[in-house]
């Protein structure tokens, strides 16, 4: 199978990734699940190189060369943009790509709460997405991105590592900077942030203290910011930022969180009952009680806030899943796999 009948299949199947690792199948991910489209044979290295090195520009064979992994984005004719990570394992070479979808769909399209329309009209201030690695929140974050481009006249700047989602200025004047292509490093795009004018940045990882300090300055400093982190709940979204600061400069951080965070999002893409997927959301608005907890370092506390809060907006995941295990979308072996807390889900169901 060549590249572009690959890469071809992934589109006409809906496909979310694929996988090129020598000593296994060619394997792509459909509804979270993998499977071989060209049969049970493993790749050599030499058939895993030829696809990967068949969408590489020669600079980027060499840089693959020096640094052993890089990170792009792949536009395949008009047919689709896949974000690509190649890497090397038991030397030799290996990708996944991620299709990227070339429609962005809205909020409604993607059935996610109707209260995250009201991030949209945020001044200023954090909104955080959180989950493992293809929960589909850069597609959650690009139909916000999106509808803000739609319905306001504001600067939007994304600073990603690569650019996904390509976006087409409506009311909105965008900028999309790649790290690697239009900058040479996060930490350098986001201070270059501050002079570039922007109401809403897009921050495409939240990746280790400086670009967590620098996001957090950008937050604090009247911009409303949108980024992402490999976090769980909102409790552990909140350590994870304080704890990656020195102990001396813990307390001062999470002053700054109780001020600026907005929202926190933590989302999981679930399998429904006829086919494809949906996202399950448990979200934290910023209030009070919560702002104090922050301050406090009582974020263990704030599970019980977000449960006795859903009259303001707050959801807790396991009221989420049933939710949909009530609309009939996912069924309760699913809404029992995917609960944060399954002890909660089964309160919640009388079992």
């Amino acid at each position: 199978m060549q590249m572009t009948d690959l890469l071809q299949f992934a589109i006409d199947n809906q496909a979310s990734d694929i996988h090129l690792v020598a000593g296994s199948p060619l394997s792509v991910r459909i509804n979270g699940v993998l499977s071989f489209p060209a049969g049970p044979t493993p790749l050599n290295r030499e058939q895993a190189a030829s696809l990967i090195f068949s969408i590489l520009s020669p600079a980027q064979k060499q840089l693959l060369e020096t640094q052993k992994e890089i990170d792009l984005a792949y536009q395949f004719l008009q047919q689709g943009r896949f974000r690509v990570s190649v890497y090397q394992q038991m030397e030799s070479y290996a990708a996944a790509l991620r299709l990227i979808p070339d429609q962005i769909l809205s909020i409604d399209e993607l059935n996610l709460p109707k209260i995250f329309h009201s991030f949209t009209n945020y001044g200023q201030g954090l909104v955080l997405f959180t989950g493992p690695t293809g929960e589909g929140k850069s597609t959650s974050l690009a139909a916000i991105i999106n509808e803000i481009n739609q319905t306001d006249s504001r600067h939007i700047l994304t600073i990603e590592d690569p650019v996904e989602f390509v976006y087409h200025s409506m009311r909105s004047v965008i900028s999309q900077r790649e790290v690697g292509k239009d900058t040479k490093a996060w930490q350098a795009a986001l201070r270059s942030a501050l002079r570039s004018d922007p109401d809403v940045v897009l921050v495409g990882e939240m990746r280790d203290l400086e670009t967590i300090a620098l996001t957090l300055t950008l937050a604090e400093t009247g911009h409303l910011v949108f980024a992402t982190l490999h976090t769980n709940t909102a409790a552990q979204t909140i350590n994870r930022i304080v704890d990656v600061f020195p102990s001396h400069q813990q307390a001062q951080v999470r002053q700054q969180l109780s001020t600026v965070l907005q929202a926190v999002v933590s989302q999981r893409l679930v399998p429904k009952i006829h086919g494809g997927r949906i996202a399950a959301v448990e979200l934290m608005l910023n209030n009070a009680a919560i702002a104090n907890l922050i301050r406090e370092n009582k974020v263990y506390q704030i599970d019980n806030v977000i449960q006795n809060s859903a009259a303001t907006g707050m959801i807790l995941i396991e009221n989420h899943l049933i939710d949909l295990m009530n609309q009939k979308l996912i069924s309760k072996e699913t809404a029992i796999a995917k609960a944060f807390r399954t002890n909660e889900l089964l309160r919640l169901l009388g079992n």
